[in-house]
């Protein structure tokens, strides 16, 4: 079945809020002090956002294709298999998202965010920085940890395994795999892997008057947003040069 545009961008909307809601509500109550599951561990997040994933792809897949990710929709748009008519305006509710979902985050640990004072612990819960303070390993992680994304999840909405009316298994997939990488390419950066997540976040993270929020690190922002999107389009142009979409 066919949606009409605004389906789709309403899906895209509401899959993009909800993967924020999940996947840094989880990031949220493993850092802000006070929460029933702070220090709880990486897991938690790697899981958090592995299902951040897979519940919207579940959700909205056959809707909209579940993009959630700006670096998805321009690599499709790239390789052919997107319109580039649609490629704005599935990028703008991406984004606006990606706000309205951190808003609701913030919204749900408010008092948490209050109790907690180390800045950085703060920023991580809307957004990616590097664990060494350098831009090139951030810039060199978010490429190779998005590559791995967009190759991978093409690979399996491809795969003949889950077509034929099993593309909710595919999904499932999506979301183990974003789990997996979450899990091991998370130490240098987060990591963010998609440039709604963490430029809509830390957008929210720049206006809303917390106490102990320190700066947004607007200089190291670009990495999250460059990297994924190169990262994007290598990976969905090699996939269609190799095995065609």
């Amino acid at each position: 079945m066919d949606f009409a545009l605004h389906s789709r961008l309403a899906a895209e909307f509401f899959g993009t809020a909800l993967m924020i809601i999940l996947g840094n509500g989880s990031v949220a109550n493993v850092e802000l002090n006070g929460t029933k599951g702070h220090h709880s561990g990486w897991i938690i997040i790697s899981i958090g956002y592995g299902f951040a994933v897979m519940i919207p792809a579940l959700m909205f897949g056959s809707i909209s294709g579940n993009h959630i990710n700006p670096a998805f929709t321009l690599g499709l748009a790239l390789a052919g298999d997107f319109p580039w008519s649609e490629v704005l305006p599935y990028i703008s509710v991406q984004l606006l998202g990606a706000i309205v979902g951190q808003l609701v985050v913030v919204a749900c640990f408010k008092p948490h965010y209050d109790m907690t004072t180390d800045p950085e612990a703060v920023l991580a819960t809307f957004s990616t920085i590097d664990a060494t303070k350098s831009r090139s390993n951030g810039f060199i992680n978010e490429f190779f940890g998005t590559f791995t994304l967009v190759f991978s999840a093409l690979a399996i909405t491809h795969s003949p395994i889950f077509g034929h009316g099993n593309q909710g298994a595919g999904f499932i997939g999506i979301g183990l795999l974003v789990m997996v990488i979450v899990t091991s390419f998370g130490g240098p950066t987060g990591p963010a892997l998609n440039p709604a997540r963490d430029f809509g976040p830390r957008l929210v993270h720049a206006l809303m008057p917390l106490k102990h929020k320190g700066s947004s690190q607007w200089n190291y922002a670009w990495i999250p947003v460059v990297a994924p999107f190169a990262a994007g389009a290598c990976a969905t142009l090699l996939y269609k040069a190799i095995f065609g979409l």
